[in-house]
């Protein structure tokens, strides 16, 4: 996640930029629970150990799909509003008794532990230099580029406080940049942060080092400044390439200066390139989607991500200058949707789940392929299981069983900072039930699966009776076909692989407790 569309529901409404940069299934204990810190398999050990032959289990269990026909009348009746699932449980059930020192004594334990995997960062930068009309993110609109040099002396301190509590030199595997705008820093700026950051932290040689990339802000010249600076993977935010919908969401920027800096991007060698783009946007049809999925197969990058606009204008301040009218019907957005499916994979991409797209020979499609997919707050990731530290305005972090949302406001971030304490607003402590149904819906999300004998080894639970209700709450998809029900688990079938989040959500005990799902975006 951390780009910056209204579609990441609570990410967004909450007031984080990115957040929590780890896999949503993280540690997996199976003994002592809770005392003694968390104890028992990874994630990573879970798969290998049980899952690693996934094909040869599905190949036996599940009949032979044929091609998936997803019928407007099924769209219709499934398109709900519900999480995205890039955490459980999700922000939206922070609360604001959990304190600074709840924080500390998770980097605390994190420091003390045997594992010492390698940590995630995410690096929050609120600026932008104009406002994007269907934007949901974290983000201050501004020209005064003075401001991002006193925003990096906070950041500069918060940093210290968290290797204070973690000690220095830990390793670090990913690296993400997200906002508002990273680029709204300058070069010098930039290069600030990740000198700083490498002065207390070491990256590791094959470390993801990601920065998100408005294209209006950059140009081939700082393009080869990103690489200098160690940045090997970018994702530029492109939305559409018509014109008219560009200017109806303020955000114009010309298909040409996208593809030049494509272009450029890789001759400089960056690993991967993704671009974002959304449907539903306003003066949007199906016909000028189309022209523009048509275009990004001739930009052909790494990855695409193709977000469904949630039009939230009493949560967004922005969207209330997008007039309603202009907005796409129901239908067509859902043709846009499937459209993209049908022509990115004709394209030769791989459907990696929800809104994501892979080619082939792509990480992500490749760890699809072997079982090893996960999920975080950027969406599907290679990325193994990871202590994640949030740093910067609004962002999220998790170590170990702890969520920790840093303050919403500058006002806010810099009094804390001020006064020597770590920004922390709100957080949760995970209890056992949202560790179990936290593993149980990456596996959903990630591997369309919940294996009942697999997963009630690596959590000492009986699995079909944990989960009786949510395997009667199934029962409707069942009959829809988007999901099969075996003595040997719950898979999800190519059908319902469109609707992966609707299955997720069966096994959310918060929204059974509530079904109060309005805050969050539509399922499609």
């Amino acid at each position: 996640e951390g780009r910056c569309l209204a579609e990441h529901n609570w990410s967004k409404q909450s007031g984080c930029g990115l957040g929590s940069c780890q896999n949503v299934a993280n540690l997996m204990p199976v003994k002592n629970w809770p005392t003694g810190g968390l104890l028992g398999l990874s994630i990573d050990s879970y798969q290998a150990k049980i899952c690693k032959p996934v094909q040869d289990l599905k190949a036996i269990l599940r009949p032979i799909m044929t091609a998936a026909t997803i019928t407007e009348e099924l769209l219709t009746r499934y398109n709900v509003s519900g999480p995205r699932y890039t955490s459980y449980p999700t922000a939206d059930r922070f609360h604001d008794q959990f304190s600074e020192n709840d924080y500390v004594q998770a980097l605390s334990g994190c420091r003390q532990g045997t594992a010492r995997q390698p940590l995630s960062l995410y690096v929050h930068i609120p600026f932008c230099e104009s406002l994007c009309y269907y934007c949901g993110c974290n983000k201050i609109v501004t020209r005064h580029k003075e401001w991002g040099t006193r925003y990096l002396d906070y950041l500069d301190r918060e940093i210290d406080l968290n290797v204070k509590a973690l000690g220095t030199g830990r390793k670090v595997s990913q690296l993400h940049f997200g906002g508002g705008t990273p680029t709204f820093l300058s070069d010098d700026e930039l290069a600030r942060v990740m000198g700083k950051i490498r002065s207390v932290f070491e990256l590791t040689p094959d470390a993801e080092v990601s920065v998100e990339v408005d294209p209006r802000t950059v140009t081939a010249e700082r393009l080869a400044a990103l690489q200098i600076m160690g940045f090997n993977r970018l994702s530029f935010g492109v939305q559409d390439f018509d014109e008219c919908v560009q200017q109806a969401v303020h955000r114009v920027q010309p298909a040409q200066q996208v593809f030049d800096l494509v272009a450029e991007a890789r001759r400089l060698g960056f690993e991967s390139i993704n671009v974002d783009l959304i449907y539903g946007l306003p003066l949007q049809t199906t016909v000028s989607f189309r022209k523009t999925l048509e275009t990004i197969g001739q930009l052909r990058p790494d990855r695409i991500a193709v977000y469904g606009y949630a039009h939230l204008p009493s949560r967004f301040k922005a969207q209330r200058r997008i007039a309603e009218a202009d907005l796409p019907p129901v239908g067509d957005k859902l043709h846009m949707l499937s459209m993209g499916i049908e022509m990115l994979t004709a394209q030769g991409y791989e459907y990696i789940g929800m809104d994501h797209f892979a080619l082939p020979n792509d990480a992500l499609a490749v760890a699809k392929k072997k079982g090893l997919l996960h999920r975080n707050f950027q969406g599907y990731t290679t990325q193994p299981d990871s202590d994640m530290i949030g740093l910067g305005v609004s962002s999220i972090g998790m170590v170990g069983a702890v969520y920790s949302q840093n303050a919403k406001t500058l006002d806010d971030y810099y009094a804390a900072l001020d006064n020597n304490h770590l920004p922390v607003e709100r957080g949760l402590i995970l209890s056992r039930d949202d560790m179990v149904r936290r593993a149980a819906i990456a596996s959903i999300m990630c591997a369309g699966e919940l294996l009942f004998e697999s997963f009630g080894q690596a959590w000492l639970v009986n699995a079909r009776e944990y989960f009786a209700r949510e395997i009667d709450d199934l029962q409707g998809m069942v009959d829809d076909g988007l999901v099969e029900i075996t003595p040997q688990g719950v898979f999800v079938t190519e059908t319902g692989w469109f609707m992966v989040r609707l299955v997720a959500m069966a096994f959310d005990k918060y929204l059974q407790n509530a079904r109060n799902v309005q805050r969050y975006s539509r399922v499609l």
